[in-house]
């Protein structure tokens, strides 16, 4: 067979192999898109069911935080109760229903969080945390002269966490938030004893926020997150210098102040005079 015969042939039958070689594509690709379109669907359902649910946990994660602030709330308010004869009384039903938003209110947010990344849902549950962040540390304060610390709040909650289970801890950020918005409630509460005669606990809450106001100015500005915390800076100083001013005036006028905040010595007249000087 001469070479010019040879190439007629080849020529003739490429058109035939490469019809062959298209079809053999076509029906690859078919096989593949069949076979594939099931896993697809098995996959996107799958995203879609653990984002429905994902969606349904954050709402009651939300609910069980606003549950959270609201008793939190009542706690500061009972605090705010205390004076010079109830003091014992107050702080006593203020640990209760401490207690209670513990048993009930935290520990049904620990058992919506248990097994799963509690982090992603931080956001969340953040602001009922730093309420009882505040009202936590309000009512030691108020007990102790002292600051409850992170650890003690987080050894608390690992009581309520299931041993299989990652225990929920209470991140950083939101303690020192919950503690920053405490400067605020020891301001309304230092006004209010001092409003009621008692200069020496007005004079403690000051220094203990001063204490706290500079301890976080040194460390905010190391803060990964430090936006919200910058807010609650001016407020704390806002909140120090109230206290600051009120403690003065009654340290510098303290003859006029005294009698008129209830005291009971008998050697001051109205006007805070001793008795019987001439003028």
């Amino acid at each position: 067979m001469s070479a010019a015969i040879r190439r007629v042939l080849v020529m003739a039958s490429e058109p035939q192999r490469l019809r062959q070689w298209a079809d053999f594509q076509s029906s690859a690709k078919k096989a593949r898109t069949m076979t594939s379109q099931p896993s697809l669907k098995g996959d996107f359902s799958a995203y879609a069911d653990y984002l429905n649910n994902l969606n349904e946990k954050r709402e009651r994660v939300v609910k069980a935080s606003r549950d959270i602030t609201m008793n939190s709330k009542k706690v500061i308010f009972q605090v705010h109760r205390i004076s010079k004869n109830n003091r014992e009384e107050v702080l006593e039903k203020a640990h209760k229903d401490l207690a209670a938003v513990m048993d009930q209110y935290i520990a049904r947010l620990v058992k919506e969080l248990q097994g799963s990344d509690f982090w992603k849902l931080r956001r969340a549950y953040s602001p009922g945390i730093q309420e009882y962040v505040e009202a936590a540390t309000l009512c030691r304060f108020c007990k102790s002269g002292t600051l409850l610390n992170l650890e003690e709040m987080n050894a608390s909650l690992s009581s309520l966490s299931n041993p299989s289970h990652e225990p929920l801890q209470i991140n950083i950020l939101d303690y020192i938030l919950g503690l920053a918005d405490l400067t605020g409630e020891l301001m309304r509460l230092a006004i209010g004893r001092i409003s009621d005669g008692e200069l020496e606990f007005a004079k403690e809450i000051c220094t203990f926020v001063r204490e706290i106001h500079r301890e976080l100015t040194l460390l905010v500005p190391h803060m990964d997150e430090p936006l919200d915390m910058k807010t609650k800076m001016e407020t704390m100083l806002q909140s120090v210098i109230k206290i600051e001013n009120a403690c003065f005036s009654v340290h510098v006028r303290g003859s006029e102040y005294i009698p008129l905040l209830g005291s009971d010595d008998p050697s001051y007249s109205l006007m805070g005079l001793a008795e019987g000087i001439d003028l």
